[in-house]
């Protein structure tokens, strides 16, 4: 198990889905010890209502979440190679971090993680597929640094 990072910014394609779950997740595990972001290649929607509602069952709030992208990150001021680690959701997320970070010093990781947008039927099986990717980011956020509980 790593040490966790002090910055971590979580990005995906649309800041909308993944990336929000995994910046909620993460600050359930790790509080305020670390800062946690998250953003989208693009952010062109609004967070996902099954994101929030699958979040909400492990009591993690994310309906005041605001999409934001990469350029409105830089535009804000926030500059990217002063997180110590990106953890790219999504190829294209992946693509676009490591060009952004391409003369940082900054590691950019990918983790495979489903996208539950547009999968299931009815109501039942998209939470079903948000509840799997959801699932995949914590499996994932755990593996790398623990669940949050033992000292830092």
């Amino acid at each position: 198990m790593d040490r966790l990072p002090q910055s971590i910014l979580f990005c995906c394609d649309h800041n909308s889905v993944r990336s929000p779950m995994a910046e909620g997740l993460a600050k359930k595990l790790y509080g305020t010890g670390v800062y946690l972001q998250s953003a989208g290649v693009k952010s062109d929607l609004d967070i996902d209502g099954f994101a929030v509602s699958v979040c909400m069952e492990l009591g993690i709030e994310l309906s005041r979440h605001r999409s934001r992208s990469f350029d409105e990150m830089v535009q804000w001021g926030d500059d990217l190679s002063s997180f110590d680690l990106v953890v790219a959701l999504s190829p294209a997320s992946q693509r676009r971090a490591q060009e952004l970070t391409r003369h940082a010093h900054l590691d950019v990781e990918y983790w495979p993680i489903l996208d539950p947008t547009g999968l299931g039927e009815g109501r039942d099986d998209r939470l079903a597929s948000y509840r799997q990717a959801r699932d995949q980011i914590h499996s994932r956020l755990i593996a790398r640094w623990g669940n949050g509980d033992s000292e830092e």
